[in-house]
């Protein structure tokens, strides 16, 4: 007990119980920046309130973490990811249980929605506050549910699958509770820049070029998008209103004429076409009659189109002074 009170006081108080002023001391010795430390503690907080306030029982260790306060930023981060690997490693058994002797290796290895190191019940958690989506990265905005608890193909809600090695080895049937996968994704974040300084060192790049793999860069330009003046924002919902509408129908046109020489769009121009209307009404008008005419000789109706065909660019239907033009 003595030895893990020392212990505690070389590493620090747990990130819930610091206040600012600690954190931004803390952030300028070691790793992690301040927005990371925010995020950290506000994710032991949000756990630790959620536990507090929920009826039903549910149990869930402390996760603490002690951000490293070595005055090497790179020495810092390796201490960081160390302990990051230690804290996320998946519980085992005892090595006198008979079940470690049957394959089941690991504790809490039985349920996708489990949390791989203390057993916590995520789907529970979720149900009474789903942190996943309170905490975000720093950088990008981001929520922990929608990079790592969502399908990137289906946007579905998908448990995040944990690995027995954390970063690699084989798939478990577990995930992370919010505060550990928070951790996860800082982790990962450090070993990119890791891998990244690596990749920059002279060495790496010698080696890639004895493989017969040189680099080239190629400038790219990008078109810096002009703010548009502040009185055109009252005609934003306007716009949006034009252009759905006029994938809907033909007898609306919207140009844009761009300036040659810097590329802007100095003229904006919207068309109503009459004609295109009222085409676009009488056929409407004899798919109708057409569907009410087949349902009352027994025929099956074909369907309506969705969007009616471009009228506009029919003979004897373009634009002319009679359209109205703002």
């Amino acid at each position: 007990m003595i030895q893990n009170l020392r212990n505690n006081q070389n590493q620090g108080a747990p990130l819930a119980v610091v206040d600012q002023a600690q954190l931004k001391s803390l952030s300028q010795q070691g790793n992690m920046s301040y927005e990371q430390m925010v995020e950290q503690q506000g994710a032991q907080r949000a756990m630790m309130n959620a536990l507090e306030s929920s009826e039903e029982n549910l149990e869930i260790p402390k996760v603490n973490f002690y951000p490293s306060r070595h005055h090497d930023p790179k020495k810092a981060r390796k201490k960081d990811i160390r302990q990051a690997y230690k804290l996320l490693r998946p519980s085992k058994r005892s090595r006198l249980d008979p079940r470690r002797l049957l394959g089941s290796r690991y504790r809490y290895n039985n349920n996708a929605g489990t949390c791989v190191v203390e057993g916590c019940d995520c789907e529970k958690l979720i149900r009474i506050d789903n942190l996943y989506d309170k905490i975000s990265d720093e950088y990008s905005g981001r929520s922990l549910w929608e990079m790592y608890w969502k399908n990137p193909v289906t946007g579905e809600a998908q448990a995040f699958v944990a690995r027995d090695r954390v970063t690699g080895g084989r798939n478990l049937q577990g995930t992370y509770c919010p505060e550990h996968l928070h951790l996860y994704h800082l982790l990962r974040k450090w070993e990119t820049e890791e891998e990244k300084e690596r990749e920059e060192n002279p060495r790496r790049i010698r080696d890639r070029i004895k493989q017969g793999v040189s680099t080239v860069v190629i400038p790219i330009r990008t078109k810096k998008k002009e703010p548009a003046p502040v009185m055109l924002d009252k005609y934003e919902p306007f716009f949006e209103m034009l252009t759905l509408d006029a994938k809907k129908s033909s007898g609306i046109h919207i140009a844009h004429y761009l300036n040659p020489v810097t590329g802007i769009n100095d003229l904006t121009t919207v068309t109503f076409d009459l004609r295109v209307f009222q085409r676009e009404l009488e056929l409407m008008e004899e798919q109708r009659m057409a569907a009410l005419e087949a349902q009352q000789h027994g025929f099956t109706a074909v369907p309506a189109q969705q969007a009616p065909p471009n009228l506009a660019m029919m003979p004897g239907l373009a634009p002319n002074e009679d359209s109205l033009t703002e």
